[in-house]
C-alpha cells in the first residue's frame, strides 16, 4: 500500500507554533526574551486563569490570586514589574496594593 493511501486530506503547513499565537507558558527563544522586557508575562499562571481574581473589588479577596502566585515561576519579575511601574491595582507578584505599599516605604 501506498503511503498516499493514508493521506486524511491535512494539509502540509498544518501546523500552527504556539509561540506565534503568544499562547501563555510557551517558551520562547533566548533571542526574543532579551529583546521583550515583558516576556516574562507569557510564563506567568494568572495569563491562564480568570482576571477577575487578580483585581478584586475592594474588601474582596486576594486569597485565591496569591495562592496562585505561590507557584508561578515568573512571581519575582511580576513583582519587580508591579514596583517599578507603581502599580496600584490588582495582586501582582503575590502582593495586593497595600502590600506593595509597604513594601517600597520599607525599601526607601
Amino acid at each position: 500500500m501506498a503511503g498516499s493511501q493514508y493521506r486524511s486530506g491535512v494539509p502540509d503547513n498544518w501546523f500552527v507554533d504556539p509561540v506565534h499565537l503568544g499562547v501563555p507558558g510557551v517558551r520562547r527563544d533566548v533571542d526574543v526574551v532579551e529583546d521583550n522586557p515583558l516576556s516574562w508575562q507569557s510564563d506567568a499562571l494568572c495569563a491562564q486563569t480568570d482576571p477577575e481574581a487578580f483585581f478584586p473589588e475592594k474588601g474582596g479577596s486576594t486569597r485565591d490570586a496569591k495562592r496562585i502566585c505561590t507557584s508561578c515561576d515568573v512571581r519575582d519579575a511580576c513583582l519587580e514589574y508591579a514596583l517599578q511601574n507603581d502599580e496600584r491595582f490588582g495582586i501582582w507578584g503575590g502582593l495586593s496594593e497595600r502590600e506593595r505599599r509597604k513594601l517600597k516605604r520599607r525599601a526607601s
